[in-house]
């Protein structure tokens, strides 16, 4: 296990309390919290107004740039937690990868990964090698928000290694990622190789953003949906666990619940007060589009807490994770350009059915459309932070 820095929100006991890092490790709130996937972004005119003349990756690696677009939403919302602005490709970028994210497509790679040889110069590169200077626009930009948010956390993001390597081998967007699935199968060492790669750099990346300053981490797998069950547990899960593996270990200490005055004798079997510190891991987030069938094995590579998308009802989803898994989401996007009655109505359905769970964050189930209304995302913060079953 490694100790956070005492100087990090967690251990000096700014976030450690706070509604979103208390649910994401099973503890119901009176508040439900809220915060939204790509809440950074698009919808925003002071985003778009910000952006102007400046790509997209290269906003994500301009540390100030990036902290100013990771607060805009905080600050114009009131939502309980700010999620870093950057890209799942941004590590793949930084390990020399080229690839650049064009405006209505999206990444675009200039040498699609296809091919054992193509696997092997990817592996030029080890990601062992991807250090602290490597990433230190990520943490320059972390450190510089989370000076700004004070008690409110941030989270850290990074993509999943399917979402990776599929981005890799199709080199670009795919409605199928039919080559993906296809090097799965036809050629599995090399796919393990990519996957086990993908994990390293992605992995590295997120531990950069924690080691920073983010208060909770989530894993995005975009394109998991177009996995079956088999071979996601086969051929991707391991990979998952991999990447989380590069933060499941960080840890800080929070105090523990006073206890009542005890007796002067311990009851058999009884556990005795402690004074020692209650030592918890960084909270997880695993989130996928189309997983629903997913659900507990994606819980099972190491998440914490686990991201449903607006296919699934959370109650159904707290029912396929036994009912002993914090949940995330459910919002769907397309309601917030439906009437308020409409909308507010479908808030409240997902907030009651969260209730199947140990806890829950309230969150869409996939990200904030561009054409949407700012004003629609406060008056949503305002209905949940009010609500009460």
């Amino acid at each position: 296990m490694t100790s956070l820095d005492p100087s990090h929100p967690l251990s000096a006991g700014l976030t450690a309390d706070s509604r979103l890092v208390r649910s994401y490790h099973g503890e119901r709130q009176e508040v439900v919290p809220v915060w939204f996937m790509r809440q950074a972004g698009r919808s925003l005119p002071e985003y778009r107004e910000l952006r102007v003349g400046t790509r997209m990756l290269d906003a994500c690696l301009e540390p100030a740039m990036a902290s100013e677009i990771t607060l805009q939403p905080v600050r114009r919302h009131g939502v309980d937690a700010g999620i870093f602005f950057s890209d799942i490709v941004v590590p793949l970028k930084l390990a020399g990868v080229a690839v650049e994210i064009q405006p209505g497509r999206g990444p675009v790679f200039e040498q699609p990964v296809r091919t054992a040889a193509d696997v092997a110069r990817l592996e030029e590169v080890d990601p062992a090698s991807l250090d602290a200077a490597t990433f230190a626009p990520i943490a320059e930009a972390v450190r510089l928000t989370t000076a700004e948010l004070g008690s409110t956390p941030l989270i850290g993001f990074a993509g999943a290694p399917f979402t990776l390597a599929a981005y890799l081998v199709e080199g670009g967007p795919s409605k199928d990622h039919i080559r993906a699935r296809t090097m799965m199968h036809a050629d599995p060492q090399t796919w393990s190789r990519l996957m086990a790669w993908s994990a390293d750099v992605t992995g590295a990346f997120l531990r950069a953003q924690l080691l920073a300053g983010a208060s909770a981490a989530q894993l995005f797998d975009s394109w998991a949906g177009s996995l079956s069950l088999r071979d996601y547990v086969e051929h991707v899960a391991p990979a998952s666990a991999r990447a989380l593996s590069h933060v499941r270990d960080l840890t800080y200490e929070v105090a523990q619940p006073e206890a009542a005055e005890a007796p002067d004798t311990t009851e058999a079997g009884a556990t005795p007060a402690t004074d020692e510190p209650l030592v918890r891991n960084v909270p997880i987030v695993h989130f996928g589009v189309g997983t629903g069938e997913l659900l507990k094995a994606m819980h099972d590579v190491g998440a914490d807490t686990v991201g449903v998308d607006y296919r699934t009802p959370l109650d159904e989803a707290a029912r396929r994770l036994g009912h002993v898994v914090p949940v995330q989401g459910n919002v769907d996007p397309a309601m917030l350009d439906a009437p308020w009655e409409v909308l507010s109505a479908h808030v409240v359905d997902v907030l009651t059915r969260g209730r199947e769970a140990p806890a829950h964050v309230l969150n869409l189930g996939h990200g904030v459309p561009p054409e949407t209304d700012p004003t629609v995302l406060t008056r949503v913060v305002e209905l949940v932070h009010g609500w009460r079953p």
